[in-house]
Order: structure tokens, then C-alpha cells, then sequence
């Protein structure tokens, strides 16, 4: 399915290890909002607080059929549902040093909402730029082939 919102920006600044899938606990205005395409996961960090997984800085916008939006935070920290095991071997993880997990997308699995998200590290500024020289020769090479 095609995601309802992706963080194109973490592929780049940051080296993907691992690759995981959570349920996020939302309302259901914030469900409507995010289908409408109104999410943003960009500047978005997950971290685990007090036995959960927290999701911050996300920006989900106010659903826009709904007629008193009074008293809701766009920018809220969210609980991502994982199971115990999970959460564990995440939480060991992200004590060591230069690792962080960062959401990268929001995608329909049935009629709930996912969020998926990987454990990373930054990417130092040559890596960077050696990704982007890689893309440009894969473009230069994909418009010579056709």
C-alpha cells in the first residue's frame, strides 16, 4: 500500500540497521487527519519512556471536516505499540552510542494505521555526499539507458 506519509530526509542523514513495524495510539480525528494526507514526519525521533516507545516531534494536523479543533497539539508525543520482546531488545539498543530510532514512514495495514521505524546512525558528511554522487551516477546511467 502507499504510505500516508513518508521522512524522506532519514535515508539520508542516517545509515539504516534495522528496520521495524509499530501501531500508533491515536483518536479519531488524528486517524481521518493522517489519511487526508495531513502528517509530517520529518524533524521525528521515537525514544523509550518509562517502559514504551514514544513518538516526538511528529505533526499531525487537525482533520479539517471537524468543527471545533480547540485545545488539540499537532506536535503531541504519541505511544507506539510494540510487544515486550521488542521493546527490550530496542531499549538495549538504543543505550548504545550513536544509535537512535527514527520513524520512517505511516502506512495503512487493514483498517489501522502503522508506523514503521528503524534503528539508526548518522551519517558522517562524506557519506553523504559519497550517497549523492552514487545517485547521480545511477540517474546519468538510468537516462543513458533509455
Amino acid at each position: 500500500m502507499k504510505p500516508y506519509a513518508e521522512n524522506r530526509k532519514a535515508r539520508f542523514e542516517y545509515e539504516i540497521l534495522e528496520t521495524y513495524e509499530g501501531g500508533l495510539v491515536l483518536s479519531g480525528a488524528e486517524v481521518k487527519a493522517i489519511r487526508e494526507g495531513g502528517a509530517k514526519l520529518e524533524g521525528s525521533h521515537i525514544k523509550v519512556f518509562g517502559g514504551r516507545l514514544a513518538l516526538i516531534g511528529a505533526h499531525i494536523r487537525a482533520y479539517s471536516k471537524i468543527a471545533t479543533r480547540e485545545g488539540y497539539d499537532p506536535d503531541r508525543t504519541r505511544t507506539i505499540l510494540v510487544s515486550k520482546k521488542e521493546l527490550r531488545l530496542l531499549t538495549d539498543k538504543t543505550l548504545q552510542k550513536g544509535l537512535t530510532l527514527v520513524p520512517l514512514s505511516f502506512y495503512p495495514v487493514a483498517r489501522r494505521i502503522k508506523v514503521s521505524f528503524a534503528l539508526c546512525r548518522g551519517k558522517k558528511a562524506h557519506d553523504k555526499r559519497a550517497s549523492l554522487k552514487k545517485r547521480d551516477v545511477e540517474r546519468s546511467i538510468r537516462r543513458f539507458d533509455e
